[in-house]
């Protein structure tokens, strides 16, 4: 009632109209164009724009001209991608990186490989080179714009804007389709989307109107992409010249019936006032036996942007200089239920890790000496105050096995996503058998002779493939480095290693009904430098497996991911979080040459197994069991009530 008389005291009493049960006014005369038009302070966005002074000296420097942020002279060259330039503009207190995007990429996986390689006089990465070609300033624009998302997220939980890319525009010009939300379970609203589909319904603001206060109109979802609509305004039949992207999960979604419940006012827009006498006629003919969201969408959303874990929590997470082993960290950030955390031991907060809370990386204190994984003992005694070991029940739980029966065996032959490679599937050795149902698995010809570079996977992981998978599915397969009887043949290899093949048996043959398909669009965490959430697309489906790439790079930063993987998110999730999302490489540099992706070889369907390669495998192994999947159906109807149909009252 309160919102009702605000409006009233607003408006002139010779303007105020009775509203009907759609809360609607029963005339439009009193909203007509020659009413007062003023922007609500608190709709208003401002952006964030670095200026220069003009004060300020300028200089040259790699054929662009910048100033120096202080007036100070000097100059650096970046520890990642070599670039020299200002030192006053640098990143970080101690100015080594040009860039947030060469920091990241310091910090990653791959730092070893650019450094060496930098070192050895040889010329930068093609990421580097990339990130080399972008102007200066440009990178401190970036970056500027995301810590003012940091801090306008931090004032006020409301959704957060933090990415400049235009989804709904990229989604129009490249007629492209965004994969449904409903296959993302660990995302927010990934398991109550219900039948949010084209033709539903929804009360949002009207932008086409010029009041000075806001009022509302009912729209049609016309195309869905992950989080984000594109809509159209009722009464605008296939005009499509006001339509516009809003992301579902904002506050000012609402099902219809809302303004009618909350007091606030339906106007027809400005640009069709005057299509239709009456409007109460025209919307219930319409919206009668239509769909909207549930009555309780808006509360959904909030109790699904709540996370189990906060901050100082304490964790055990895979020490991303030795992967063989873990070490123990605290939460430092949660941002949309991805977790930043800290390793104990760090002394500036900057030895820091990304991963999702569902992560298969993390566990609860304890769980290493419980398995018997590697674990680096921490010397760090002092605690700060608050720090507490985030409980067990929040860790996602794996599969329980028998282990006493017919299980893996230390030196037994596979096939695994290399985790320092994520774009190969490798020949790969079972390198311990720990409890739990755990392995330590080493990529064949390229372990450490001290085992450093073993990886954890659990025996029913996606990841973990058995002898044969790559030929039957027509997967390149990467043979062990520097073996040179090529093309590679398992049985061969068998023979020379003496060694056998993981039985089938073992192996996780679960299809889920993912809902994936090939082409959709998404945003996908870049895992080989797992700060970054990157515009990208599912290029092949083989079962359970993806292949996503990167939009703008070249097929080699490709990564095999699980369907079920917490680093994959629906179109939006960045802009629902206030994560801030990565564009496609060409968007960031337009002078990039190779912007164009090559073109993908068309995925073949798994056709049953290869019966020459099984008997052959027969031969070495003592038992093969027939590797099969279930073929399911990806495109499964939601049967679930998750819309509501609206009626006409009496």
């Amino acid at each position: 009632m309160e919102d009702t008389r605000d409006l009233a005291e607003r408006t002139p009493r010779s303007e105020r109209k009775r509203r009907d049960s759609f809360g609607m006014f029963d005339g439009y005369d009193s909203c007509s164009e020659d009413s007062t038009s003023t922007s609500s302070s608190e709709d208003s966005e401002d952006e964030v724009v670095p200026s220069i002074p003009a004060s300020l000296p300028i200089i040259k420097n790699n054929g662009q001209v910048y100033t120096y942020p202080d007036g100070k002279a000097g100059m650096a060259t970046c520890e990642m991608c070599g670039m020299i330039g200002v030192r006053d503009a640098f990143y970080s207190k101690t100015k080594r990186f040009c860039s947030v995007s060469c920091s990241r990429s310091y910090s990653s996986n791959s730092k070893k490989a650019s450094i060496l390689a930098r070192l050895q006089g040889k010329p930068p990465t093609k990421k580097a080179k990339v990130l080399q070609k972008q102007p200066l300033m440009a990178k401190l624009a970036a970056y500027a714009q995301y810590q003012a998302s940091q801090q306008n997220q931090a004032k006020s939980k409301a959704v957060v804007t933090a990415e400049s890319f235009d989804w709904g525009k990229y989604i129009c010009s490249n007629n492209v389709v965004g994969a449904p939300v409903s296959c993302f379970k660990h995302a927010p609203m990934g398991t109550s989307w219900g039948d949010i589909e084209e033709g539903v319904r929804i009360e949002v603001p009207n932008s086409d109107i010029s009041l000075p206060t806001k009022v509302y109109w009912i729209a049609e979802i016309v195309k869905l992409a992950g989080f984000k609509a594109l809509l159209r305004y009722e009464g605008f039949d296939s005009d499509t010249s006001k339509d516009f992207w809003c992301n579902l999960c904002t506050p000012e979604v609402h099902p219809v019936g809302w303004c009618a419940s909350n007091g606030k006012p339906l106007v027809p827009p400005k640009s069709i006032q005057h299509k239709y006498s009456n409007w109460i006629v025209f919307l219930v003919k319409r919206l009668t036996g239509a769909k909207t969201l549930p009555p309780d969408f808006n509360t959904k959303v909030h109790e699904n942007m709540q996370f189990p874990f906060k901050k100082l929590m304490r964790v055990e997470v895979v020490d991303k200089n030795y992967l063989c082993r873990t070490r123990v960290a605290l939460v430092e950030q949660v941002i949309g239920g991805r977790l930043r955390l800290v390793y104990e031991e760090s002394q500036d907060s900057t030895d820091d890790f990304w991963c999702h809370m569902y992560s298969p990386l993390i566990h609860n204190i304890g769980w290493s000496r419980s398995i018997g994984h590697r674990f680096k003992r921490s010397d760090f005694t002092k605690r700060t105050e608050g720090q507490v070991d985030a409980p067990e029940q929040l860790f996602q739980k794996v599969k329980d096995v028998d282990q006493t029966g017919d299980w893996f065996k230390d030196g037994m032959k596979l096939e695994a996503i290399d985790p320092l490679n994520l774009s190969a599937i490798c020949v790969a050795t079972v390198k311990k058998v720990l409890a739990d149902g755990y392995l330590m698995i080493g990529i064949d010809g390229s372990e450490a002779v001290d085992g450093s570079d073993w990886f954890c996977y659990h025996g029913t992981s996606p990841s973990i493939f058995p002898v044969g998978f790559c030929e039957i599915n027509s997967i390149e397969l990467t043979p062990p480095r520097g073996y040179t009887k090529l093309p590679f043949k398992w049985f061969d290899y068998l023979r020379e290693t003496s060694s056998v093949a993981a039985p089938v048996r073992l192996f996780n043959k679960e299809v889920p009904n993912h809902g994936f398909r090939q082409g959709m669009k998404l945003e996908a965490v870049d895992l080989m430098e797992p700060r970054l959430v990157c515009v990208a697309t599912v290029t092949r489906i083989v079962h359970r497996l993806l292949r996503i790439h990167f939009d703008g790079w070249e097929d080699e930063y490709d990564q095999w991911v699980d369907c079920e993987s917490p680093d994959l998110y629906p179109v939006g999730w960045c802009q629902l979080t206030g994560y801030q999302l990565q564009p496609p490489a060409s968007q960031n540099n337009r002078e990039m040459s190779h912007s164009l992706p090559k073109q993908k070889k068309k995925a073949q369907q798994y056709k049953g197994q290869k019966k020459k390669t099984l008997l052959r495998m027969k031969e070495e192994a003592a038992e093969v069991d027939e590797f099969t999947f279930s073929q399911g159906t990806s495109d499964q109807e939601s049967n679930g009530s998750g819309s509501y149909c609206i009626k006409q009252e009496p």
